[in-house]
């Protein structure tokens, strides 16, 4: 793929590596000339230092050859603009970080995929960590929706009984699916019949944040 990244902060600069290790062709787009200077020293990409919010510079990146577009800037106008240059080029793919939510309806017309407040997701994540340590990997999706990895123990009321009867006992909430569990190094897609152990590491969809109360019904 041809992947033009908008902006070599944080982000930025680890799509950088991803994209790299996975053979892609990368462009990337920054403002700054000392971070432009520093990622074209570091990285085998082309390096155009331009505002991204300039036809212009997407000109000079090659948007028509390109597969996709990834905003990633802290400035939602800065984003906006080159996502809606890149839909003007006919990049079939465009991706943003939104910043403020008050934005995201904007970046939604123009089609784009939204991460929304990457900031707050990983700061949201770090409090996690330390209030609820027993969870690994929480991921918290658009609308206050999460996906979070917790081991079960011999404590947990969904040990020993299919899911299916859990379920219909009201010991599984209604807004919420067990949709993996990994035991012994397998990955098992859990079925009404599937039967939980002490040990099993679950992966949890809640249409709710994972209050204790939850996570404690799982976990024990």
């Amino acid at each position: 793929m041809y992947i033009i990244i908008v902006g070599a902060g944080a982000i930025g600069t680890n799509l950088i590596e991803i994209a790299l290790k996975d053979k892609h062709n990368v462009v990337v787009i920054e403002r700054d000339p000392k971070r432009a200077e520093e990622i074209s020293r570091h990285y085998d990409v082309l390096v155009v230092q331009a505002d991204a919010a300039s036809a212009e510079a997407l000109q000079e990146a090659h948007a028509e050859r390109a597969d996709a577009l990834i905003a990633t800037t802290r400035d939602d106008a800065t984003n906006l603009m080159a996502i809606f240059l890149g839909k003007e080029a006919g990049i079939p793919h465009l991706v943003s970080a939104v910043n403020h939510k008050e934005h995201l309806a904007l970046f939604q017309e123009l089609g784009a995929t939204t991460m929304e407040n990457p900031e707050e997701i990983v700061a949201l994540h770090l409090y996690n960590s330390i209030k609820r340590p027993q969870l690994v990997d929480l991921v918290t999706l658009a609308g206050g929706a999460q996906i979070f990895k917790a081991t079960v123990t011999e404590k947990s009321p969904l040990v020993g009984r299919p899911l299916r009867e859990s379920g219909k006992q009201g010991k599984i909430p209604q807004y919420t699916l067990i949709i993996a569990v990994e035991r012994e190094g397998k990955l098992i897609i859990p079925s009404g019949n599937t039967v939980l152990q002490p040990g099993d590491l679950i992966t949890v969809f809640s249409n709710e944040r994972a209050s204790d109360e939850l996570v404690k019904r799982f976990t024990g």
